[in-house]
């Protein structure tokens, strides 16, 4: 995707966290942000130019000591050559103290082995940002990411530790919207009607990091459940629309107002853009966190 106004914003919140020190981009990161917004957001002097790419802009005002790039061809004249679908060479391992995928991996068919091989290119202690395509932008490529994936994958127990998740709509530049860890059974489902980003960062504690057990929060919560009440019978549960079928006065001068108000939703949802009234969202403005 390169570099628009949502992943360089993400990127100065991640540099407050942390310098960039040695970096390395999946894929070579175009700058695809205006330059007067460029100077506005970075405060640079008045003679300042972006260029195509976004090693420069790293380099100055991130942080960076270097800016390396990896990609399967050298059509963008990345620094090292690799398929990502595959494992990476050692010469490639623990090099870099920040890992910036900024929208490379949902191109990338083998997304395990992908996610794998950025914690690989990572030093213990780095991060690793991502900025990837949540909702409605199916056709991109070939992955859409979840919330869910980042907080599962990059738990304490497999090895990471600071892990956070925001999602962006794409026609609002000013918002983020911060995800809560899904906790005791609960999903965080997100609707909207416009393009979302998943941003992400985390950090590497150490090269004993696992992948090999990831599995999401919710079935996990009820597969404990089952075992701590294997013993006790339980019933098929009731539904309330079931319940309110068993006193059919109530049910039938409900229905009609409840059909209503679903058709209402339907129609709202169609309207609206991601929102904090999608539970387990925060609505924070991006200016008070950069």
């Amino acid at each position: 995707m390169g570099i628009d106004i949502h992943a360089l914003n993400f990127l100065r919140y991640t540099r407050k966290k942390k310098l960039f020190a040695d970096t390395i981009t999946i894929g070579r990161q175009a700058l695809n942000v205006r330059e007067r917004v460029v100077k506005a957001l970075m405060s640079t002097g008045p003679s300042y130019k972006p260029h195509a790419y976004c090693e420069d802009i790293l380099l100055e005002y991130f942080g960076a000591t270097k800016v390396d790039s990896v990609d399967n061809s050298d059509f963008e004249a990345a620094t090292h050559i690799h398929d990502m679908n595959e494992p990476l060479p050692h010469s490639l391992c623990e090099k870099f103290d920040t890992v910036f995928d900024g929208g490379c991996l949902e191109h990338v068919f083998n997304a395990p082995q992908a996610l794998k091989n950025c914690s690989l290119l990572c030093k213990p202690g780095g991060q690793i940002i991502h900025v990837l395509p949540a909702n409605n932008l199916c056709g991109h490529g070939f992955w859409q990411f979840s919330p869910e994936l980042f907080f599962s994958l990059y738990s304490k127990t497999n090895g990471y530790s600071e892990t956070e998740v925001f999602l962006a709509d794409l026609s609002d530049t000013h918002r983020w919207f911060r995800v809560d860890q899904p906790t005791n059974g609960r999903r965080v489902n997100v609707s909207s009607s416009t393009a979302l980003y998943v941003l992400v960062r985390t950090v590497l504690q150490n090269t004993r990091f696992s992948h090999s057990n990831v599995q999401q929060s919710d079935y996990i919560f009820e597969w404990e459940k089952t075992k701590s009440f294997e013993s006790t019978p339980r019933t098929p549960p009731t539904s309330f629309r079931d319940r309110l079928k068993q006193i059919p006065l109530i049910y039938d001068w409900l229905s009609p107002a409840y059909r209503l108000y679903l058709r209402s939703m339907r129609s709202n949802r169609e309207t609206t853009r991601l929102s904090d009234r999608n539970p387990g969202l925060t609505m924070i403005h991006i200016d008070t966190c950069v």
